[in-house]
């Protein structure tokens, strides 16, 4: 694996991003390709501070439609507290999927403290491009595979939740809009 992002010291300089909180309607828009070239940039300047702001959160993953960058970007870092192993994706695509299913608990940086099981593909393999543009791919079981697969769905606008029946997907929504209006409002209220 020699396709390794960002050193995290280098990340954790960085400037932090706003974390966006569900139901902001970025997290619900199928994000734009990145367009080398074009975008060079704004790739550049986003990833580390895509690294700084997972971490500081602390997370595992992090797709930039969370900090309100609707282009196809994700990062992820599953070991953030042992030998570190970040990842910068870009225009990342799952190409290959196991029948073979695995559930476990999700949760994610934009519906803070929600959490939920979540079944999907066991292994995944995907296509991506690098921070120098290069082609690459990466096969993934376990957490990194469910991590993978988060991300990429925040990129087409598809949130953990919307893998749950409706009855359980509007309970985590208004559990979290009533603890969000509770920490807007001040003590005593």
């Amino acid at each position: 694996m020699n396709d390794l992002a960002t050193p995290p010291a280098a990340a954790t300089s960085a400037e932090l991003l706003p974390i966006v909180i569900a139901p902001a309607a970025v997290l619900k828009a199928k994000a734009r390709p990145v367009m080398p070239g074009r975008d060079d940039d704004l790739v550049r300047d986003l990833i580390p501070r895509m690294f700084a702001t997972m971490y500081k959160a602390p997370g595992i993953g992090l797709a930039a439609p969370q900090v309100a960058e609707s282009v196809r970007v994700i990062i992820v870092d599953v070991v953030p507290d042992e030998k570190n192993q970040p990842y910068a994706l870009i225009n990342p695509e799952i190409v290959a999927a196991s029948t073979e299913l695995a559930t476990r608990e999700e949760g994610c940086l934009s519906l803070p403290n929600q959490y939920a099981d979540i079944t999907r593909p066991a292994r995944v393999k995907v296509r991506y491009l690098d921070q120098t543009g290069a082609k690459r791919e990466i096969e993934a079981d376990g957490l990194l595979a469910t991590c993978l697969q988060h991300e990429v769905d925040h990129l087409d606008g598809i949130l953990f939740v919307d893998h749950l029946s409706m009855l359980k997907r509007n309970m985590i929504m208004r559990r979290l809009a009533k603890e969000m209006r509770e920490k807007r409002e001040p003590a005593g209220r």
